[in-house]
């Protein structure tokens, strides 16, 4: 699997298609997918608690056009912007990370998709922290075990990728 490489600049929170050569530069080790998965905004359930009532439910536009309803771009993450930063949040996240990025194994791209969070402090003096994404993907084929990590600030709405 090769993707178009996104060049990430943490000063802006934004994603750019990375340029080689006069071309665009390919990621074939799954970074660019990941970021896609996690810090994209799926739609939210109807189930769903919203961050603020009445709030949009976001979504990407193009999953209106997807025959299947449960292959859609993105993770829910965005739910959890006005979370505090607790266990059970930390729990939270892990599992839509898990479900943001099933797809790997469900498309054969990955045999095995690991996810661990925990709470980091972002500063010495900064009591709530961030969340740290640690994520192992195994290869049916290649270079066998990868690991992808990322710090995400919901109240900053940020991520950095390690």
């Amino acid at each position: 699997m090769t993707d178009i490489a996104l060049l990430f600049d943490p000063a802006t929170q934004s994603a750019d298609i990375a340029v080689s050569n006069g071309g665009l530069a390919t990621d074939d080790g799954l970074r660019t997918a990941i970021i896609i998965s996690l810090f994209t905004d799926a739609r939210a359930r109807d189930d769903d608690t919203l961050p603020e009532p009445g709030a949009d439910r976001r979504g990407w536009w193009g999953d209106c056009f997807n025959d299947d309803p449960n292959d859609r771009i993105g993770s829910r993450l965005w739910l959890l912007e006005r979370e505090k930063l607790t266990e059970a949040t930390r729990l939270k996240a892990r599992d839509i990370c898990r479900e943001a990025l099933a797809w790997l194994v469900d498309d054969g791209v990955a045999s095995a998709v690991d996810v661990e969070t925990a709470i980091v402090p972002v500063t010495a003096a900064d009591s709530t922290g961030a969340l740290a994404i640690a994520i192992s993907i195994t290869r049916p084929q290649g270079p066998g075990r990868q690991r992808f990590d990322f710090v995400w600030d919901a109240t900053a709405r940020s991520f950095a990728v390690q």
